[in-house]
């Protein structure tokens, strides 16, 4: 007899407007101002808005000369990572005050299970109270908080009470909160695939739920089946703490386009080295380099090579991509490049970590 899927208790924390909150926490002249942390140039690329920015429409991966035109009074300021990574840690402790199960989206997010927590608490809405207030007392930002049954509801929950807020959706009410949900706020449909949705008569989740998993698959592939799940309340992906990463790199977009290969040369060198350190500090390596090109005319290429053996040297990353730069004359200028480094010898420590059979087991839940 096949066993039930593990029911659990599952909290999606994340932090609000984090880079641009950091920012004012650190320099109070920026409090209660719009501000956007990144590139505020025609080219430059805005990595955070804070929410007086967001009011006039200003968000993440916008060009800075637009985002200044939506908000003329907007202030940026240059992106910290050292100090946000430094604040990041600090909320991942509290984290691990509660359980051992925490799996990192990015700096300022992540799933806890604490279906079986450190505080032997069998609320999961107190506990995300308290690590709310553990998180403001510690570091003096607000943070929002999702929970639920699985990671999918837990993550669309975060959202409804942002910022500094925190909703749960309890197993009863599960099934009820999908079936009104505006399709555009499920996890991973994004514009495009909203649009595509809106084109078959699918607004909300129950308009999804009444097409049948092989209508969703014929017109959305392998996301067919994803969609047909999650609007069932169908996830079982369980919180992985170990998860493997499988490339590392980085990329600089110029604020004038380059042609010269000197030029070119010189910023893939302090990309390489970026990359050297960030390695280094992730204790890994990787045999196969990607270099990215964009041109001026927003074309863009990538050409990889893989070698015989692992590397994380500035120097073999460097010479590699040149080869890699050469391989091709030079059709346009040049707005954006990048190296990355996968191939990673993560799935070598993969096989090291211990393989603990999960046992299934549906839980009494206290939300």
């Amino acid at each position: 007899m096949e066993e039930e899927p593990k029911s659990r208790k599952i909290i999606h924390v994340d932090m609000d407007a984090f880079y641009a909150s950091v920012e004012q926490l650190d320099n109070p002249e920026l409090r209660g101002k719009p501000v956007a942390v990144g590139g505020g140039s025609e080219r430059g690329v805005v990595s955070a808005a804070s929410y007086e920015a967001r009011k006039f429409g200003v968000r993440s991966a916008m060009a800075g000369g637009l985002a200044r035109r939506l908000c003329p009074e907007l202030i940026f300021v240059k992106t910290r990572f050292d100090r946000y990574r430094e604040i990041s840690a600090q909320i991942r402790q509290i984290f691990y005050e509660y359980t051992d199960l925490v799996e990192p989206l990015s700096l300022d997010e992540a799933y806890l299970d604490v279906s079986d927590n450190k505080k032997g608490n069998p609320s999961a809405s107190l506990i995300a109270k308290e690590i709310r207030a553990k998180i403001k007392e510690k570091t003096g930002l607000n943070a929002s908080a999702g929970i639920s049954v699985n990671k999918f509801i837990a993550k669309v929950a975060s959202d409804v009470n942002k910022p500094n807020g925190q909703k749960t959706i309890g197993p009863e009410e599960v099934i009820p909160f999908l079936e009104a949900l505006d399709i555009r706020k499920f996890y991973g449909v994004g514009k495009v695939t909203a649009e595509k949705m809106y084109q078959l008569g699918i607004f909300t989740g129950n308009d999804l739920k009444t097409k049948t998993l092989e209508f969703l698959e014929e017109k959305f592939g392998k996301s067919g089946k994803h969609y047909y799940n999650v609007v069932r309340g169908i996830h079982n992906s369980p919180v992985k703490p170990d998860r493997i990463r499988k490339s590392l790199g980085a990329e600089r977009t110029f604020s004038e386009n380059i042609s010269s290969e000197i030029f070119m040369l010189e910023r893939l060198e302090n990309i390489a080295e970026e990359i050297e350190r960030r390695l280094k500090k992730s204790n890994v390596a990787g045999k196969t380099v990607t270099l990215k090109i964009k041109y001026s005319d927003f074309t863009l290429k990538t050409r990889s090579k893989t070698l015989s053996y692992y590397i994380r040297s500035k120097d073999v990353i460097l010479e590699t991509a040149k080869e890699l730069l050469y391989q091709e004359k030079m059709k346009n200028s040049v707005r954006l490049l990048g190296i990355t480094l996968a191939n990673l010898n993560t799935e070598d420590k993969k096989e090291q970590l211990t393989d603990k059979k999960e046992i299934a087991v549906q839980l009494k839940f206290d939300f």
